[in-house]
């Protein structure tokens, strides 16, 4: 073999079609969780947004076990936008009714959705955090309000640690069945600069696997590693050369679903991604012939898989 490969061990935990899967963190967590919802896996993706820092990560849980309602005093205008600093720009609003409508609906539907998963997916991106120079909060996002109103500093272990075990605790204590497992983003923060990335990274690092020593339903998935030791070659990155490409996703999926998936699970998974893409097909001549046999055919998978799996059936429509 003309490359390394990373060892995984043997998972004791598999995600079945019963499972719900919350994933949260950087876009690494976007990337596999749209991978399991293609898949039609029960899947909740991001509730805020994308998040980096595990701070901001761990407050957006803490909201959600609120079950907060956010309200004005929560969001703030900056130029024409209303924004929230516990959410990413995707939910800033010209209006702060559209800013909370977008914010509130999103939570209900998260909420209801944690209270019932069995899966907790986690993507740590950053160890560096920015505080509001005013109240001394670390936030999710700047929306690009000035520099001069921030702190930006690198977190500890300890400090992300001793978060964690706290709401691991909380968590334990409402969900005792839930798991939850860890990832760090394989995607380079280049602006830093390559050594202050690899203390970063490396900071998140220990912090997980001092958390996986001290909880039993805390694990480990190597993406990081995958990327960085298997997958080294310039073809596995994106045009930015710092994000994975598609290949790269693909393949990393593929390791994940070997860890966490039965091979029954597996072999059920890869027919709902075939039927996902033909679902997805756009075709060249809609009126033709062989377009409509195809829509036949589609319609004939679809419905032996719903009748083979009543499970299933909601969620294929």
């Amino acid at each position: 073999m003309f490359r390394t490969q990373v060892e995984i061990p043997h998972s004791p935990i598999k995600i079945t079609y019963e499972d719900r899967v919350m994933t949260l963190g950087s876009c690494f967590s976007e990337n596999i969780g749209k991978k399991m919802q293609d898949a039609y896996f029960l899947t909740d993706i991001n509730p805020f947004g994308v998040l980096y820092n595990p701070i901001s990560i761990r407050n957006s849980i803490d909201l959600m076990l609120q079950n907060k309602r956010f309200t004005e005093e929560d969001i703030f205008q900056y130029q024409s936008m209303y924004h929230s600093f516990a959410h990413s720009g995707m939910f800033s609003d010209i209006t702060a009714e559209g800013c909370l409508k977008k914010i509130n609906s999103r939570v209900e539907v998260s909420c209801d959705f944690l209270q019932q998963a069995n899966f907790l997916l986690i993507t740590f991106g950053t160890a560096w955090v920015f505080e509001e120079e005013k109240t001394g909060k670390i936030v999710s996002n700047c929306h690009k309000l000035p520099s001069t109103e921030f702190v930006r500093r690198r977190l500890t272990v300890q400090e992300i640690v001793g978060d964690y075990i706290a709401l691991i605790h909380k968590m334990n204590t409402l969900f005792p069945n839930l798991q939850i497992i860890f990832t760090v983003s394989p995607i380079r923060h280049w602006k830093d600069g390559a050594h202050e990335n690899n203390i970063s990274k490396s900071t998140l690092h220990l912090a997980i696997d001092a958390l996986q020593r001290y909880f039993q339903q805390v694990h480990y998935f190597p993406a990081f590693e995958i990327q960085l030791d298997e997958l080294r070659d310039y073809r596995f990155y994106d045009s930015d050369m710092f994000h994975p490409s598609d290949l790269a996703i693909d393949y990393i999926w593929k390791r994940f679903s070997d860890t966490y998936l039965s091979q029954k699970t597996q072999q059920l998974k890869k027919r709902l991604e075939q039927l996902s893409l033909e679902l997805a097909h756009r075709p060249l001549h809609p009126d033709s012939i062989e377009y409509s046999y195809f829509l036949y055919k589609v319609e004939k998978h679809k419905s032996e898989i719903r009748t083979e799996f009543p499970l299933l059936a909601d969620r294929i429509k």
